[in-house]
Formats: C-alpha cells, structure tokens, sequence
C-alpha cells in the first residue's frame, strides 16, 4: 500500500483541546470526563447551530488539522456516527409524532462532511465512512488509494462518542466523546507509514494490557503521533499492520 506521512493533525475531547495535552495523555490515559463540547468558532454561527455536539467535536478537529492549508479530499470515519439523533427520530416515529426534516437531513452519516464542505466553499471529493471495528483502516485505506491517485494530500477525520441507552449493550467501546484528524501526503522516504492487512493467525500477539484500556481508532492515534515502529489490529479474522520503515 502507499506509504504516507502525516503532515499534521489535531484531536479534541472534554479536556484534551491542544496535541501536547493529547500526547501525555495518550502516553498515560485516565479517565475523561464525558460532558463537554468545543466552541466551533470557525463555523459560521448560523450553521454551527445545526450541529450536535458529536458534529461540533469532529468538525473542530478538522478545523484545527486544515487550518490554512490548501483544500484537499476529507474522509470522515466512524463507527457509530449520530446515533443519538437516530434514536430521537426513531422515539418519535414509535409515538407517531412528526419528524424534523431537518433532523433528518443530519442524521445521516455523510451529514457532517457536508456542513464542512459547504462552510468552506470546498468542492474536493468527500467520504463518508463506516466499518464496524476496521473503521479507521478502511479509512486510511480509501486515503491511500486517493494519494496513489496522485492527490497531494488528504484529511481523514475520525470521530465517535458512547452509543445511546437503547444500543449500549452492543458497544462499550466508546468512554467519552472524541474526534481526532490526520492532515496525510504520500512518502516514500525511510520513515514513511504503511497499512498491510493480513489474515489473523491463530497465535497473534495480545495488545499489552494499557493499550487495550483504549478504543482501537486512539490506539491508531497514539502509533501515528508517538513515533512508535509498529503497531497491529487484529479483528474480524484479519491483522491490520501500521509499521514505520526506519
């Protein structure tokens, strides 16, 4: 797969709003608290009032990765997306109330890739990506195809918070509201990063017990800002691969 660099990121949860902040934490996690929601100042308010606050948490996170760097494709990834919003919908369907179009409209999981696009006047491609527990690889595995395709550079946004009461038994996963972004370009040189993906065998090694006290897209994290050489996913019968070639 192309090898890619990260050119420059940016993560925001209740606490965490700055990298410094997100390192030392990533590199001795605590609990967080699960109530707060960022300013969005650079949305325009009339738009930034459509949003939830899992919208508002992904969209500063891109925000904060683009800054005044040129336009470029923005995939966003998660697993859950607004779960909330379906549920208020859902509720009221039950009680045969009527719908907000509107709510609608953004409950679908391509809604904030277009609240940013349209924001920024940005016509560059958008995705909208959704893979269960390989979320995050396939995501920078649909970044990688687009700077393969000679793209300059391309933003995945990774975002998620815990699932609502109805659907908590499903996934514990999540402990707080979180998004991160990575600003990628394609490199070959020695400290490039590649994804490979391999079936899991049988005897593949257990991640150390620290690391599984975190969700698999900010263990992804902590490899892509911590400099480490290697780091691996083993789900559904496969082996994600995220390697350094120092």
């Amino acid at each position: 797969m192309m090898g890619f660099s990260v050119q420059r990121w940016a993560a925001w949860a209740p606490g965490l709003v700055n990298p410094a902040s997100w390192e030392t934490w990533l590199a001795t996690p605590h609990p967080l608290p699960a109530e707060g929601t960022p300013a969005l100042a650079a949305m325009p308010a009339m738009m930034r009032r459509r949003v939830d606050r899992l919208g508002r948490i992904a969209l500063q996170a891109a925000y904060d990765a683009h800054v005044d760097t040129p336009d470029a494709p923005v995939i966003f990834a998660s697993r859950y997306g607004d779960l909330g919003r379906s549920v208020e919908l859902l509720t009221q369907l039950a009680r045969s109330e009527p719908l907000s179009p509107t709510s609608f409209s953004l409950s679908v999981h391509n809604a904030i890739g277009a609240l940013y696009s349209i924001a920024r006047g940005d016509t560059s491609a958008y995705a909208a990506i959704a893979a269960g527990e390989e979320t995050v690889e396939a995501a920078f595995t649909e970044a990688c195809g687009l700077l393969s395709d000679g793209v300059p550079r391309v933003m995945v946004v990774v975002y998620d918070e815990p699932v609502p009461t109805p659907w908590e038994h499903f996934s514990r996963d999540v402990a707080f509201p979180h998004a991160w972004a990575c600003l990628l370009s394609a490199s070959t040189g020695a400290d490039a990063i590649r994804l490979d993906c391999a079936d899991s065998a049988p005897d593949s090694p257990v991640a150390p017990l620290d690391a599984a006290e975190l969700p698999a897209d900010l263990r992804a994290l902590r490899f892509l800002v911590s400099g480490a050489s290697r780091w691996e996913h083993a789900t559904g019968g496969r082996c994600w691969r995220w390697a350094r070639h120092a």
